[in-house]
């Protein structure tokens, strides 16, 4: 609808608004971020205030203006302004940055299973103590999933509140908070935490939702739980229908951080990287590790080309998605009795009667002005369902299915290579089989003269390739969690069906996952840092076969999660505040900022130069070479003892292609909570073109594998990294009017 809603302005206002545009006085949120709170007992509101009187003139201009002033956990505020004021705020004293109100976008009964935690062992009062705040669309309280039959009353740290009409939260959902910047609400969007996308729901259940019976439409049925189930959940609705806002995101870091919660998940991010302080979830999780809470991040969607992670700052857990060992898959059956299978959790049953089979590009609605190349595609509103209806139709591309459904159509067999891992659901029979199958159904319609053909209600199977799929990775591909029961139950946003759980996949899968992980972590270990359960996460992780991914660790990172193993590490790689300062000062922030930023005049660049950040006390080494350059790198790294008080570690290091030595070759512990350091050295000859080497360190007493990744590539002259320049291609078909030239309508 919001899309739709330009078409319908008046003249006169779209022109007033070009004409404000133009002038510079139209006022769009922005973020004013001033780093950390500022010591002392001052209003910091009255700061922000001030401010605002001062760029705008009017002490009634600033109320108005203002939107959000963050205070409790850092320092900033939100507020409407025009460009000129922009620029004022900027070279203000005390501003860090200002940031306009971009968009960011939305990112189990056998996952846990798969993983090898059937269970977790720490009794239910410990796992209790933890709360996950999760930034999402909301929750919808009255799922089975969050009841808390049997809990006791939230911690005593908890600070937070329950807000919004018409919702409760209870001993296990124990908080509940909405933002709105921009004031703006779709006719689908609930005004209070509950949610109506599902995807809330969906995420706070995958990370601590209780055991429950579940299934969708009969598939997948078994017990769905999260990875914590007794743990507390505290939600931040920061996602609408259209987007989620950055001034909405930092303000739920700002009450979450001072709340209590003890993970933040947020499935959410940019389809791009950006800069550390122009990304509102790289600002509140590093003020949030401060206080100790992991942030938890999905990698993002846009893979699996180069720089196309999100949330990679060093302080965040940044999680990639990974099968686990099922599929949902529905067969397609032709008249010729060939049968191809195909993804899809397609729940409706044709009893397997025969219906009409036609190509797509045979049925173009030319009165609403489609040909044959646009309704190969099968988009609604481009199919004539005089055509169309009663029969089965085959589409050369994945689609949500309405343009089958609006034209009366029974079913659709979609041909699609891009997507081999995930299923979706759809509103009536499809299946999407590969693009290769797709050429051999197109022949079968134009080698017959009544094509026929029907599909088969869905079956899971079992997947014994999983995980084939970047700290690290974990499930995210065809996940059964709660879901709302107003959202639509498929992919298509006009499907009327209601369910209680839904099946659907990505990143925004995945980190759920890890966030419930981390905070059995937590549970454990309640004095653990952010980066001590970040460290045991990453070197506990099962190690994946590199010969399933191209792209090896930067698309699976330091491999699958392991909950189990990561309370038991032997040794972490913990850093604080001061570690993560003297790296951004390697990134080239100044002294000035980073003061403004940590609050702490002694937070100082000194000498550092802009460079390599090698010595950055990560779990995982990794090594850029500069075409036609020599290998040749030295890291230090330090590990603290959280094992046996007596123990000795032997430490080996291995890649293809050059030398590796390390100093010392043992490392020997007299207590708990000691600290030891050992230098890696990374030599060997001029490399260019060189795809990305996978090797490893690791250090082992005889009962615990400590093993951080070590990865060489090249890139070219000058750059950070390798540059995003592949575009997508699109197979054609031979004999539909996509075949020849370069293939219309060929990218997403």
């Amino acid at each position: 609808m919001a899309k739709t809603m330009l078409h319908f302005l008046p003249y006169a206002f779209l022109l007033a608004a070009f004409v404000l545009a133009c002038h510079g006085q139209e006022r769009k949120v922005h973020i004013v971020y001033m780093g950390e709170q500022p010591k002392g007992d001052f209003s910091v509101a009255s700061t922000h205030h001030s401010m605002l009187e001062t760029v705008l003139g009017s002490t009634s201009s600033a109320k108005d203006s203002l939107i959000y002033s963050y205070g409790k956990s850092f320092n900033g505020f939100a507020a409407r302004l025009s460009d000129e004021e922009v620029a004022k705020l900027s070279e203000m004293e005390g501003v860090v940055s200002v940031l306009p109100n971009h968009k960011l976008k939305l990112h189990t009964t056998r996952s846990w299973d798969f993983m090898g935690f059937s269970k977790g062992t720490l009794p239910a009062p410990i796992e209790g103590k933890v709360i996950i705040g999760v930034l999402d669309t909301g929750i919808w309280p009255e799922s089975d999933s969050f009841n808390d039959d049997d809990f006791g009353p939230p911690p005593s740290k908890w600070k937070g509140k329950c807000t919004g009409a018409n919702f409760t939260c209870n001993n296990k959902l124990i908080g509940a908070r909405y933002y709105n910047s921009e004031d703006y609400y779709d006719t689908t969007d609930i005004k209070s935490p509950r949610d109506s996308e599902g995807h809330g729901s969906h995420t706070a259940s995958t990370a601590a939702g209780r055991e429950v019976p579940a299934s969708y439409f009969g598939l997948a049925a078994g017990t769905a739980r999260g990875g914590v189930p007794n743990a507390r959940i505290a939600v931040y609705k920061v996602c609408w229908a259209s987007g989620c806002a950055s001034a909405d995101v930092l303000a739920a870091f700002d009450d979450a951080i001072a709340d209590g919660v003890d993970i933040i998940s947020t499935s959410l991010g940019f389809p791009f990287p950006l800069e550390y302080l122009e990304d509102p979830i790289a600002i509140g999780s590093f003020h949030a590790m401060k206080y100790g809470i992991l942030t938890s991040s999905s990698a993002g969607n846009s893979g699996p080309f180069p720089a196309t992670v999100s949330n990679y700052a060093p302080w965040i857990l940044t999680v990639a998605a990974s099968t686990i060992d099922r599929r949902f898959v529905a067969k397609a059956v032709l008249g010729n009795g060939e049968i191809y299978s195909g993804l899809s959790v397609n729940n409706f049953d044709l009893n397997g009667k025969s219906y009409p089979l036609i190509w797509g590009g045979d049925a173009a609605n030319f009165s609403a002005g489609a040909n044959s190349v646009i309704s190969s595609q099968c988009f609604d509103g481009a199919m004539n369902s005089y055509k169309v209806k009663g029969k089965i139709v085959f589409c050369e591309r994945i689609g949500d299915g309405s343009g089958i459904l609006s034209a009366d159509g029974v079913g659709a067999i979609m041909a699609d290579s891009l997507f081999t891992d995930s299923a979706f659901s759809f509103p009536l029979s499809a299946t999407v089989i590969t693009t290769e199958d797709g050429q051999r159904v197109l022949d079968y319609i134009r080698s017959t003269e009544n094509p026929v053909a029907t599909i088969l209600v869905g079956e899971t199977d079992k997947d014994v390739m999983a995980p084939y799929i970047p700290d690290l990775t974990a499930p995210g591909v065809d996940i059964l969690a709660a879901w709302s029961p107003v959202a639509p139950p498929s992919i298509d946003f006009e499907d009327t069906r209601s369910v209680e759980y839904n099946i659907i996949s990505g990143t925004s899968m995945s980190c759920p996952h890890a966030s419930g992980a981390a905070a059995y972590v937590k549970a454990a270990h309640p004095k653990w840092s952010a980066a001590a359960i970040k460290s045991a996460l990453m070197t506990t992780a099962h190690v994946l076969d590199p010969k399933k991914h191209d792209e090896l660790e930067f698309a699976y990172g330091s491999g699958h999660i392991n909950p189990l193993k990561a309370v038991k590490p032997g040794l972490v790689f913990d850093a604080s505040e001061a570690d993560y300062v003297h790296f951004l000062c390697k990134q080239g922030y100044n002294t000035t900022t980073l003061k403004l930023i940590t609050g702490d005049n002694s937070s100082s660049c000194g000498r550092t130069k802009p460079g390599r950040a090698w010595d950055l006390n990560y779990p995982s080494f990794s090594l850029a070479v500069e075409d036609g350059q020599k290998i040749d790198a030295v890291f230090t790294r330090t590990v603290t003892n959280v094992g046996s008080p007596n123990s000795t570690y032997y430490i080996h290091a291995y890649t293809p292609y050059s030398r590796v030595s390390v100093t010392p070759s043992t490392l020997s512990f007299s207590a708990v909570g000691e600290k030891k350091s050992f230098t890696v050295k990374v030599s060997g000859p001029p490399i260019s073109q060189q795809p990305i080497v996978s090797g490893a360190v690791l250090l082992t007493d005889g009962v615990h594998v400590v093993r951080s990744p070590l990865v060489i590539y090249t890139i070219l002259p000058g750059a950070a990294y390798p540059s995003n320049s592949v575009l997508e291609k699109r197979p054609s078909f031979k004999g539909s009017s996509l075949y020849h030239g370069n293939g219309i309508l060929g990218r997403n």
